[in-house]
């Protein structure tokens, strides 16, 4: 009974430690993921300096940053606990083994104390010739061949014993060495934490003492925003009454052509079979559309009113997403699309909007524009370079919006990030 109960405890710790380690796997995956994090906000804060124009988009970063840091913190900690169990784990698995270990080597030093006693190890010819019958002598030496073979098997379940207590030891020194450097690495993150945080707060401490200029710099670019919203807005109505017409002069050419363009809504843009199809297919891929750019990047404005977390006078809105990102990069089409207009707007360098079939995405603060209106463009094309600004700290930001017919919709529900 006591050895059953032995072995069902040593297949609970096999079992749990076999558990533990694909947590553990995932949790030094994550742990790299929340680093290539840091090492490319880190780069986008390092490329970009101080001004007050992307002193908001600097405060996200930076409150990124310590997110991101903090989600380290704490995955060295569960990885600590996981080899906090571990190490429990390993060292009941080894006072089991020795258990065993020294109630087995007692029953072989009872074996070979009672065969002495008997004085059967020495002569086992005489054991078996002194037997009354023959079939007491058969008995005797089947008896003497297993007992043989007992002690033999006993003899090495002990060595196999000892290899095995030693094999979990070297396992339980490499655990504990695991956990020192974890310990000094949460050690070394917890400082860069609170230096983080230490900038966060006088990055605060400056754009509070300095909130009129700020307060100036945000009613600027709203006021950009919404003359870029009403241009875009006005582009729209003016390609509605071009598809209305095109739909009259094909009527008035053909009789099924009123078949051929229809819009989804009452004075919405009357589309083709063809772009009827295509707004379906970007319809049906909500949630799966690729990111507008490649590289490292980081999102710094998001779609909607906002109340800043660190500044709560501070009141944000975007149409769309607002996209830091390293100087060079490039903008890429989201979907397969028409080029519809490329038109120069204040605050915003070059702006490119791409149709697809009644829903449009539209990409602002390209420096180079690669494409030509009218033009056919496909799924993770090239579309221009964007602009670098030197007047606000050298900031590549590219701002991405998502329109249907005319409303405008939150890009994150759209792509993948």
């Amino acid at each position: 009974m006591k050895v059953k109960l032995l072995l069902f405890s040593l297949f609970c710790i096999f079992s749990l430690s076999a558990q533990q380690s694909k947590p553990l796997s995932e949790l030094k995956k994550e742990q790299a993921d929340a680093l290539k994090e840091i090492e490319e906000t880190n780069r986008l804060l390092n490329e970009n300096t101080k001004t007050m124009s992307n002193a908001l988009n600097r405060l996200n970063l930076l409150s990124q940053q310590i997110d991101s840091r903090k989600k380290v913190i704490e995955l060295l900690n569960n990885e600590i606990t996981v080899l906090d169990q571990d190490i429990a784990s390993k060292e009941t698995q080894i006072q089991s083994l020795e258990n065993d270990l020294g109630m087995k080597k007692q029953q072989y030093a009872s074996s070979v104390r009672k065969m002495y006693l008997q004085k059967i190890n020495q002569n086992y010819l005489l054991f078996i010739l002194s037997s009354q019958s023959f079939s007491q002598s058969f008995h005797r030496m089947m008896y003497l061949r297993t007992y043989s073979r007992w002690q033999k098997k006993q003899a090495d379940d002990i060595i196999d014993k000892q290899n095995s207590i030693l094999q979990e030891k070297v396992r339980l020194i490499s655990f504990r060495t695991d956990k020192v450097e974890l310990l000094t690495k949460r050690q070394a993150e917890g400082n860069q934490l609170n230096k983080e945080e230490g900038d966060k707060r006088a990055e605060v401490q400056t754009l509070e003492k300095n909130k009129n200029a700020l307060t100036e710099e945000l009613a600027k670019k709203e006021k950009q925003a919404n003359a870029l919203d009403q241009q875009i807005k006005k582009i729209i109505a003016e390609e509605i009454l071009k598809s209305e017409k095109a739909a009259r002069a094909e009527k008035a050419a053909k009789a099924e052509a009123q078949k051929r363009r229809t819009a989804e809504i009452k004075g919405g843009y009357q589309m083709t079979p063809s772009e009827r199809s295509l707004s379906s297919t970007f319809a049906g891929n909500k949630g799966k559309l690729p990111f507008p750019l490649a590289g490292t990047h980081k999102i710094v404005g998001f779609f909607g009113v906002h109340q800043h977390k660190e500044l709560t006078k501070v009141i944000t809105i975007n149409n769309g997403i607002d996209i830091e990102t390293t100087s060079g990069n490039e903008a890429l089409a989201v979907f397969t699309g028409i080029v519809s207009r490329i038109f120069t707007f204040e605050g915003y360098s070059n702006s490119i909007i791409i149709r697809h079939g009644n829903y449009l995405t539209l990409y602002s603060n390209i420096d180079q524009v690669y494409v030509k209106q009218g033009e056919i463009v496909n799924t993770g094309q090239r579309l221009g370079k964007i602009f670098t600004d030197p007047e606000i700290g050298n900031s590549t930001l590219l701002h991405f919006e998502i329109w249907k017919e005319q409303t405008k919709l939150n890009p994150l529900a759209w792509i993948q990030y």
